[in-house]
């Protein structure tokens, strides 16, 4: 096999070792490990919150994407709808498709699926999808270089802090350099860099974390007045009553008591002493924390699926169908997004280390395949097909979602009739029910009809004619009328006879 050899952007072969692809980044394993033990601690606020996004956006997002990673954590919600988008991608099925019906083209394309019905393939896909929390994503290849084809044989997620923005083409990840302000280019065939467009601007600033970093906020603010105001009107008042004449000791026995009560639910005092329960009687203020709460979920539903149907409404049908169609929109262009980037870093640097360079590259479709309306399509089937619409079988069986059935096997149907007994019994029903034994008085003129185009044909052959020649219909209506005389009825008059011969005697046979 021919030594393999990646091209830039421009065309110029880019030297590759073949270690560096069937083994880990020695310096991105020191770097995790010295790096990133650290936890996201301190508590987020607003100020702290403004700080984090404006130096992400000034090209220092580490602190961004530890915040994202706690998000992800603490926040319930947030975490269940990004899964649910990432879900609604990884669960797609994958089709490869050759780049032309050639045989080399359509062995490559072969290699491929096998590629991607790896089930390390599989799972890769939401580590990719990694980056529309974050922005972007990372997933180091490692190849097995050991075997006559090289395939990738594990794919390693990794840190988004390890890797930076080029200075210039912001939408390029460079590896960190320990010790230094510049980057080093990524190895070639290497790394799989997931960069979704979600919206125009810095890609660091695409990410769904950060859409969805404010209310996170907010809600943690929100849980713990809610949770305060629990501790503090979820039991009564308690009011201690002492006489004038105690002393500052009893005072005292008096307030432990009254603490006591909060916490262990008893307590004893003097009888000259009397403690009060008093009732908290305002209402409402509770259910403003909850419905802050309600309302967040619900502006973060609507960044992440575009929609709150399917997560916090679910009114009615009609409703649900309009808004899992905006969520198909998402599902399309996210699906078609991470379809580009398999396609620019797995499959074209795969087919180059195995095959060399080609004029054109087969392509992985992540594509949503929408339900078929089976009733609507059997209707348009009966109406069209006997009008001389032609569909393949093939066609129809892979839309119904069946395949080709076996050699051999019993198959469910109708019973069809052959072209011989449609040509006996022109005027009778076809159906599958039960039949009635064939009488044999049916087939009298059967023969006879079989060949009816030459008996007709002396008929018919001086009208042709006459309407070949006429130059108008007034023309050839006044022909008609001498036309008697050179028609030749002797084959068709034949016929007739014989078919009343045949019908006489079957009648006589009947007695």
């Amino acid at each position: 096999m021919a030594k393999p050899v990646i091209f830039d952007l421009h065309g110029k072969p880019m030297k590759i070792k073949e270690k560096d692809l069937s083994s880990e980044s020695t310096a991105m394993i020191r770097t995790i490990s010295n790096k990133f033990g650290g936890m996201f601690t301190s508590e987020l606020t607003p100020p702290r919150l403004k700080s984090i996004l404006q130096s992400a956006e000034a090209g220092q997002p580490d602190e961004f994407y530890k915040l994202a990673e706690v998000m992800e954590e603490q926040d319930l919600h947030y975490s269940a709808v990004l899964s649910s988008r990432k879900r609604a991608v990884s669960s797609l099925s994958m089709q490869v498709k050759a780049a032309s019906d050639d045989p080399k083209d359509q062995q490559i394309a072969e290699a491929v699926r096998r590629m991607v019905e790896q089930p390390e393939f599989i799972d890769m896909l939401d580590d990719a999808l990694d980056a529309l929390g974050k922005g972007s994503s990372a997933i180091e290849m490692l190849w097995d270089t050991t075997s006559a084809e090289w395939m990738p044989r594990e794919f390693i997620w990794r840190d988004p802090r390890l890797f930076r923005f080029h200075p210039i083409r912001r939408k390029t990840l460079q590896m960190k350099r320990e010790g230094s302000v510049d980057g080093e280019d990524l190895v070639p065939g290497k790394f799989i860099t997931h960069l979704p467009k979600l919206k125009s601007g810095l890609q660091v600033r695409t990410g769904l974390a950060r859409v969805a970093s404010w209310s996170y906020l907010l809600k943690s603010f929100a849980l713990r007045g809610w949770a305060a105001y629990n501790e503090i009107f979820g039991m009564p008042l308690r009011v201690g009553k002492f006489d004038k004449s105690a002393s500052d000791e009893d005072k005292a026995k008096l307030l432990q008591a009254v603490i006591g009560i909060a916490n262990d639910a008893a307590g004893i005092i003097p009888k000259e002493m009397d403690i009060e329960f008093i009732q908290n009687s305002s209402r409402g203020g509770d259910s403003l924390f909850e419905r802050l709460l309600v309302y967040l979920d619900k502006q973060v539903s609507k960044g992440v699926l575009g929609q709150t149907m399917t997560t916090d409404d679910g009114s009615s049908l009609g409703q649900a169908i309009v808004h899992n169609d905006v969520r198909e929109d998402i599902q399309i262009s996210d699906g078609r997004q991470i379809a580009t980037t398999l396609n620019r870093d797995v499959v074209r640097p795969f087919v180059i280390f195995n095959y060399g360079q080609q004029p054109a590259y087969p392509t992985i479709r992540i594509e949503v395949v929408e339900a078929e309306d089976l009733e609507r399509m059997a209707n348009v089937l009966n109406k069209l097909v006997p009008l001389g619409l032609k569909v393949q079988v093939s066609e129809v069986r892979g839309r119904l979602g069946f395949g080709d059935p076996d050699k051999g096997a019993d198959v469910l149907g109708v019973q069809q009739t052959s072209q011989q007994d449609r040509v006996k019994a022109p005027n009778r029903q076809q159906d599958t029910g039960p039949q009635a034994a064939a009488d044999p008085f049916d087939d009298v003129g059967q023969d006879e009809l079989a060949d009816w185009q030459p008996q007709m044909s002396g008929l018919l052959d001086p009208v042709r004619k006459l309407a070949n020649s006429a130059g108008s219909y007034d023309e050839f209506l006044e022909g008609l009328s001498g036309l008697a005389a050179q028609m030749d009825d002797g084959p068709l008059a034949q016929k007739i006879t014989d078919a009343t011969s045949k019908a006489a005697a079957f009648g006589d046979d009947r007695g």
